[in-house]
């Protein structure tokens, strides 16, 4: 693997320290009720509001649906995450010192199957969050309503415009991921010119 590889890869490694310093996701909810707008931060370790005591105004309008309150402690993911992106982090690293191809197709593969339960287990938190309500109690009830934000992109939940998008630290994992895998198909088309020559 040339240097060059080898250092777009460390690059690649180094971004997702990003992920420790600005939040993966956001949420931004918008209504005319709030026109400074309300959002929610996730982080690899919490979540935090978008402003000051948006999630505490937040999780005041989720028990109005019946919606159950949004204890960032109670999330067994977020005392996981950091780990998980220590771990990438590190292995990152050492395929880039070492510079074997296929490390970094281990590595694409690994972040791949990462990413995909990521999602997954983002849409099951919306999901039961957003289905499972304590409809007895809830002040306002709607038969058949559901308030589960999306996965990526805009709904309208009733009369809030709930657009779901990566933060910062998501935009900085996706490049790490386009670096790497770019860097493997350059070196992928460079060994086929060299067996087409040889």
């Amino acid at each position: 693997m040339k240097l060059r590889s080898k250092l777009l890869i460390i690059v690649g490694a180094l971004l997702l320290t990003a992920t420790y310093y600005f939040p993966l996701w956001e949420i931004d909810l918008q209504a005319p009720q709030y026109p400074e707008g309300l959002g929610l931060e996730i982080w690899l370790n919490r979540i935090t509001g978008a402003h000051d005591y948006d999630l505490q105004k937040v999780n005041n309008l989720n028990h109005y649906i019946g919606m159950k309150a949004i204890h960032p402690d109670s999330i067994s993911e977020l005392k996981i995450m950091p780990w998980v992106m220590r771990f990438l982090l590190i292995l990152g690293l050492i395929v880039g010192i070492s510079g074997k191809k296929s490390w970094l197709t281990a590595l694409l593969i690994l972040f791949v199957i990462i990413a995909i339960a990521g999602f997954i287990d983002y849409y099951m938190w919306g999901y039961d969050y957003g289905h499972n309500l304590d409809v007895e109690n809830a002040i306002i009830k709607i038969p058949g309503q559901s308030y589960q934000p999306p996965l990526i992109g805009s709904k309208m939940i009733l009369n809030f415009k709930a657009v779901s998008l990566p933060g910062i630290g998501g935009w900085a994992v996706i490049a790490s991921f386009l670096i790497w895998l770019s860097t493997a198909v350059i070196e992928h088309k460079q060994a086929r010119k060299q067996y087409d020559y040889s």
